[in-house]
């Protein structure tokens, strides 16, 4: 296996090049590492960050589970996301998402 493979063989299988996947993952890194922190701080003062920490992870969530619907390896890495389902009424609680 060549040293290149390592680096590009996951970034391919998510339709990426590695340099699109490293932006990618930093956009991700970054908000993680400021909600931690913002978490670190909460701990020792609770009157601080009360929810950002928090909302900080829903919005990544959300922004990931979009990202793995589009992916052309979703259904593979997240087949959570591809069963169908029945659409909850008004009101019900359901999926977030419905392909």
């Amino acid at each position: 296996m060549r040293l290149t493979h390592l680096f590009t063989e996951h970034p391919a299988s998510l339709g990426e090049t590695y340099t699109q996947h490293m932006r990618a993952s930093l956009s991700y890194a970054v908000p993680l590492l400021g909600a931690a922190l913002a978490a670190f701080v909460h701990a020792l003062l609770p009157f601080l960050f009360t929810v950002t920490a928090s909302t900080t992870v829903k919005r990544l969530y959300d922004r990931m589970t979009r990202r793995c619907v589009a992916c052309p390896s979703g259904p593979r890495h997240r087949p959570d996301l591809f069963v169908r389902r029945p659409v909850p009424a008004v009101g019900e609680p359901g999926l977030m998402y419905e392909i």
